[in-house]
């Protein structure tokens, strides 16, 4: 369908095994499955939610960019109305989905949100946006421990910081692709800001301060050999993804953006549920 290729529903990989490894974490082994369904349809309809309110408010900066201009609304594949009633739905979605989980839940089911619809603003203003896209990842740990058990343990909080770290890291590698456009449209980035060089060393930064949180993580939840092991793996597939971009050679960026970090993701959670479940 246009809408899923529009808010490119496939890369929900990229957040849905954190969800799925909170869960688990916070059952110390298999999550109640009608908590777990919730929580997974709250997380999709959530991204949904997000995307598509992406898509509206950067429609028109989308027009003015040779590498967004075929997105759905620019194109004129989705309209600007029917754009709005994907979005709507998707939060009608989210918002009963969280209904049917922890009350804290629902009252709190507006800051995600929240954050939705703010952080595509914020490349308008700063180039701190890029934690503004990680700090959708950063919610969803806690949110899941909290959904599921009421608590919200220091560790998920870890968790998620690592993945906010994780995720601005890879989104600064991201847009060196738009460096140009940015800096002729007047938006704000880090490769906009401090060039493309120094980007590619603040992402290593970045990435290696999610290693360490994840792992440091790991300790305050007293989790097992499988948990560290998917540390580790993750600290080995974020150098090769790291690896595969420098500033005379973007070429491979595609691969390391969508590729990498969706395989990342996936091996981490797998570890995890794996060693939770054993």
């Amino acid at each position: 369908m246009v809408f899923l290729e529009a808010i490119k529903f496939e890369h929900s990989v990229f957040a849905l095994p954190f969800a799925v490894l909170a869960a688990f974490i916070s059952a110390n082994g298999t999550p109640d499955w009608v908590g777990f369904f919730w929580v997974i349809v709250a997380m999709v309809g959530m991204r949904t939610f997000g995307m598509a309110a992406n898509r509206l408010i950067d429609a028109e900066i989308d027009s003015r960019n040779p590498r967004t201009a075929a997105r759905a609304i620019p194109a004129g594949t989705i309209s600007w109305r029917g754009m709005t009633g994907y979005m709507l739905v998707a939060g009608l979605v989210f918002i009963l989905a969280t209904s049917q989980l922890d009350p804290i839940t629902w009252a709190l089911a507006p800051i995600p949100l929240a954050v939705m619809i703010g952080y595509p603003y914020l490349k308008r203003f700063t180039w701190l946006a890029h934690f503004g896209m990680g700090a959708v990842y950063l919610i969803v740990p806690p949110a899941v421990s909290l959904a599921l058990t009421g608590t919200m343990p220091l560790g998920f909080v870890m968790i998620g910081i690592g993945s906010m770290l994780w995720v601005a890291g890879f989104d600064v590698l991201y847009a060196t692709a738009d460096y140009e456009v940015d800096r002729a449209q007047g938006l704000h980035s880090i490769p906009a800001k401090f060039g493309i060089p120094a980007s590619l060393v603040i992402s290593r930064i970045l990435h290696i301060g999610a290693v360490i949180l994840l792992a440091a993580a790991g300790s305050a939840l007293s989790l097992g050999v499988f948990y560290f092991a998917g540390v580790a793996a993750v600290a080995v597939l974020l150098a090769y993804e790291q690896s595969l971009v420098s500033s005379d050679d973007l070429s491979k960026l595609n691969m390391a953006f969508f590729t990498m970090n969706g395989v990342i993701a996936v091996v981490f959670g797998s570890f995890v549920v794996i060693g939770e479940v054993i």
